[in-house]
């Protein structure tokens, strides 16, 4: 059976969802025709159950995908510093770095102290952080490289991988 790398595969899903969301307003215009009452039914080019049919058989070969697609990021592994990951943990750890590298960029851009308001005439009320903002926005700097190096690191692990799928009715 033909091959497609799982890189392929990725991309491949986007493009057969894309393709049944087409299909289903397809249906949506072939459903129902207005006529006038007694006419004939106008010749169609494409019938209902033509998009109908097509939308099934693209449907199943997402399935298929999908299931490729998951076994694949399970059974396959990258190595990110001296650990083996599997590329689904992998995938959920570049979300995890980016979502920090997120947060603390604001932690980052914050003030070290913040004068917020007077108090009577002579003292007055500050925001005082507990931490040290530099720090965090280093920090930040340093999850956000890591998630990228993890993404590369899957991204080239995608492309070396080898999935049985006919990949010629699509590419």
């Amino acid at each position: 059976m033909p091959k497609i790398s799982l890189a392929e595969a990725v991309k491949l899903k986007s493009v057969l969802s894309k393709r049944i969301h087409e299909l289903e307003e397809e249906m949506d215009r072939l459903a129902f025709v207005e006529i006038e009452k007694g006419s004939k039914l106008p010749k169609q080019n494409r019938l209902f159950q033509d998009a109908e049919k097509d939308i099934e058989a693209i449907r199943k070969d997402f399935r298929l995908l999908d299931k490729l697609v998951y076994r694949a990021n399970i059974d396959h592994e990258i190595q990110f510093n001296n650990e083996s990951l599997a590329i689904v943990e992998a995938i959920e750890l570049a979300s995890q770095l980016r979502a920090r590298a997120r947060k603390f960029k604001e932690y980052g851009a914050s003030q070290k102290e913040e004068f917020l308001y007077m108090i009577g005439e002579s003292s007055s009320m500050i925001k005082l952080a507990t931490f040290d903002p530099e720090d965090y926005r280093l920090r930040a700097l340093e999850f956000d490289r890591n998630a990228n190096r993890i993404s590369n690191l899957i991204n080239a692990k995608n492309y070396s991988i080898e999935l049985d799928f006919e990949r010629d009715k699509y590419f």
